[in-house]
């Protein structure tokens, strides 16, 4: 089991003081931008301006937002929604004292809130914040091995999250994010960015094509977002007016300080002033930073695809013709370095890399990527949002990186059998080894080295019912109402699909022809058995099979996921040819 004995903030044996951690902290976005700005001035290339971008990408301009007055009611709906915390900023009120007070301080809160709004100021005093750095690894008198950790005011939130259910409802109904973005959004999330990126990886090596990956790393991206050009292209998206003013106003003027330990005066530093980024551990910066790089997927071409996820930008780079793949990949990677470098971005070349996908008995080609006469690196297996990703995409590492934290789980489930009930083992099963089993599962459970990691679940389910090693687990799987790991592959895959039905075609969307499987999802043609085991063929596959009484509760989710979860608990399915088989009887 993790600890966090790693994430205890700094001891008095620390020799830095706070005023040099704030120095150095506020110092890295400086020192980044700098250097962007030194490398555009001596480049003998011609950078295009960050609206250049824009202008490509969207052909008519936005209708400007409109910024309403709030309510007594949406102050109090938003207090409701905060996070319970004990933690505060600067001003020592936590969320939980906000919430005790919400029926009290709604109403001179809204005044205020539209006085805001009027003069288009955001409150000085909830400009500041305070950091607290957090030791990662490596040598602890450095202050590049410590993460600050932002605490902004309760009430900063507050008036956040006003400006940004604003923000948003201009957002979605101009349609203004792109799809490859998946981070900070409603009804995204890691998965369907993973499903993404694998899926057309997949979609080329079926095709017989040429596939590769550049996985970027930028430095700091969050605290180097200028100012100037987020303002910009925030007009250019139709927020203009009060709101552009007021959001002006929120990232100017803002102050930080760092508190090592305790609020005495020698753990204090001074307050320094923040000249980049947007605010972390805010409501309204990751929306304003998923904004400012809203326009890199444009750089694209027709060989390439875009995966977005916050500051994590993954590029999957295909082409039929080998003898040119790499001029294309280098023509990629120029281009998107010439975008980071209009937007005063900068990627971190030594961590970012270049990963080949290919068959198993396939040979790699020999490729040089570079930019600025530096070559980045080229390797067999990368992480991607949790998921380890190889260049056969067999999901070996992947499931070997998993084991021993399933180990751990199952050594605590069998070191607290003596003390506790079967409900409370139960409960920590699924805390524990059943969230890291689940994880990306859609994409490795159908892989064969996924065997040892159902071993490894009937060894968690023997150890809770008190069965010994030889024993049967299928009946004990129906009592827990836990889903054998295939179980759980099916019902994760099948609400993925349902999810997501736009990510597939219908039968009737292909042909006129009315059968009775005219409902169907259509199987495309498969040439690899990998593609076959990834989770657009699977996926499909296995819903065509489901019993009519469940597929005929898909328009309704709710319906459609209790129904599946009966059938597959009273089916413990160990493979997926059982499943199959079961389904043929209906």
């Amino acid at each position: 089991m993790e600890t966090n004995r790693q994430s205890k903030p700094l001891t008095n044996k620390y020799q830095n003081s706070p005023d040099k951690f704030n120095k150095y902290f506020l110092s890295i976005a400086d020192k980044i931008t700098n250097d962007v700005r030194y490398k555009n001035r001596e480049s003998c290339k011609t950078l295009k301006s960050p609206t250049h971008y824009l202008a490509k990408l969207f052909h008519k301009p936005f209708p400007n937002i409109q910024c309403h007055n709030t309510s007594t009611k949406e102050i109090e709906k938003i207090i409701k929604s905060l996070n319970l915390k004990k933690s505060y900023g600067y001003d020592e009120i936590s969320t939980e004292i906000l919430k005790i007070s919400a029926p009290f301080i709604s109403s001179p809160l809204t005044y205020i809130r539209n006085r805001s709004i009027l003069y288009s100021i955001f409150p000085t005093r909830l400009k500041y914040s305070i950091i607290k750095p957090i030791y990662k690894k490596g040598d602890r008198e450095n202050a590049a091995n410590y993460r600050p950790i932002s605490l902004l005011t309760a009430f900063s939130k507050v008036f956040e999250k006003i400006i940004y259910n604003r923000l948003i409802q201009h957002i979605e109904t101009n349609n203004i994010l792109r799809d490859e973005q998946f981070g900070f959004r409603t009804f995204s999330s890691t998965e369907k960015a993973s499903y993404k990126l694998i899926d057309g990886i997949l979609n080329a090596l079926n095709n017989r094509m040429v596939v590769g990956g550049i996985f970027c790393d930028l430095q700091k991206a969050f605290d180097c977002v200028n100012h100037n050009i987020l303002l910009t292209k925030l007009k250019y998206y139709g927020i203009t007016g009060t709101t552009h003013k007021l959001i002006k106003s929120y990232l100017k003027d803002r102050y930080q300080r760092v508190i090592l330990q305790n609020n005495s005066p020698d753990s204090r530093s001074k307050w320094g002033k923040i000249t980049h980024g947007v605010p972390q551990g805010s409501i309204l910066g990751p929306l304003l930073f998923l904004l400012y790089i809203n326009d890199l997927p444009q750089i694209t071409h027709e060989n390439s695809k875009v995966i977005l996820y916050a500051d994590d930008t993954s590029i999957i780079i295909t082409s039929p013709n080998p003898s040119n793949y790499e001029n294309i990949v280098n023509k990629i990677f120029e281009d998107i370095n010439r975008w980071f470098n209009s937007n005063l971005l900068s990627l971190n070349l030594e961590k970012t890399h270049y990963m080949q996908f290919r068959n198993k008995n396939s040979s790699p080609i020999d490729l040089n990527i570079g930019h600025e006469n530096k070559k980045i690196t080229k390797t067999s297996s990368t992480k991607f949002l949790g998921l380890t990703l190889e260049n056969t995409l067999s999901w070996k590492i992947h499931i070997d990186t998993i084991i021993p934290k399933l180990s751990s789980a199952t050594f605590a489930i069998r070191t607290l059998k003596p003390f506790l009930s079967q409900d409370s083992l139960r409960m920590i099963y699924y805390s524990y080894f059943h969230s890291i089993m689940t994880y990306g599962l859609i994409f490795w459970g159908n892989s064969h080295y996924s065997n040892t990691i159902f071993r490894m679940q009937k060894r968690a389910i023997r150890v809770i019912m008190g069965l010994r090693s030889r024993d049967s687990c299928r009946e004990h799987f129906k009592k827990l109402k836990i889903l054998p790991l295939r179980s759980q592959y099916i019902q994760l895959l099948l609400l993925f699909v349902v999810d997501n039905k736009r990510y597939f075609k219908e039968n009737s969307d292909i042909h006129n022809i009315n059968t009775r499987t005219k409902s169907n999802l259509h199987q495309p043609i498969a040439n690899l058995s990998k593609y076959q085991k990834g989770a657009y063929y699977s996926g499909i596959k296995v819903y065509n099979s489901l019993p009519t009484w469940i597929k005929d509760l898909s328009a309704d989710r709710k319906q459609f996921g209790h129904a599946l979860k009966s059938f597959l608990y009273s089916h413990p399915f160990y493979t997926l040819d059982e499943y199959f088989k079961k389904c043929n009887k209906h």
